[in-house]
């Protein structure tokens, strides 16, 4: 399951960051500026998993926002907030909040933060995401994701970008290609797995003529994230 999270925070600094982590970590997103904007959003799409929601919003509170979410959903729900009373963190919890977040705060604990409500509220077994620079590839769902948007693969082209981002940063020979990706399953000419590469490229590559991930090393073989964005 590919999680998607509803970012709730109307000061740009902090929802740039905080999208471009959950983005590195292989979630989708939808940022909203306010609370209205926001209500409106969930209400027109149920395919949230969680939402990331600032108290101190113009228009109404994030307090007003999560009681209209509690009447229709028991999504999980992260509070943010530059407020450190006790009483503030009460009222989300009473309110229904799942977790709570004082500013500032730590980008890479919030990820933390989410990965684990997220395996509680679903329940998902471990998966494996690898990324690199605008590419996640996830390992339950053998789906690919560039710039947040679903690429389709074949399973010989899964396999064979699994080794590459398994060996980032290592030279691997057609051979080695073979036998890492494919095994003994393997009938074709060594050569074919430059066929599989060129479809590989034209997508994952912003431009397939001129490769930055995954690079030719001539009379070598191929390899993944040398020269990534």
């Amino acid at each position: 399951m590919r999680h998607r999270v509803l970012v709730v925070e109307d000061q740009k600094e902090i929802s740039d960051i905080v999208a471009k982590y959950l983005a590195k970590e292989g979630y989708s997103y939808h940022v909203a500026k306010d609370g209205f904007e926001a209500l409106e959003f969930f209400n027109h799409n149920s395919d949230i998993h969680l939402v990331l929601l600032d108290i101190m919003l113009p228009g109404i509170t994030g307090f007003d926002v999560l009681g209209e979410i509690r009447k229709i959903s028991e999504v999980p729900v992260i509070m943010l907030t530059a407020k450190q009373e006790e009483v503030d963190r009460l009222k989300g919890f009473d309110t229904g909040a799942d977790d709570y977040v004082v500013k500032p705060f730590s980008v890479k604990e919030l990820m933390r933060r989410i990965r684990v409500l997220l395996k509680r509220v679903y329940n998902d077994s471990d998966e494996i995401v690898y990324n690199h620079s605008y590419l996640s590839l996830h390992t339950k769902s053998m789906k690919l994701y560039k710039l947040n948007e679903e690429i389709d693969l074949t399973s010989a082209e899964y396999k064979l970008l699994l080794v590459m981002f398994m060996n980032k940063g290592k030279v691997l020979t057609r051979e080695q290609l073979i036998n890492l990706a494919y095994g003994l399953e393997y009938e074709g000419y060594d050569r074919n797995i430059d066929t599989y590469i060129k479809r590989i490229r034209q997508k994952i590559e912003m431009d397939p003529k001129k490769p930055k991930i995954l690079i030719s090393k001539y009379g070598m073989g191929y390899m993944f994230g040398e020269n990534g964005l």
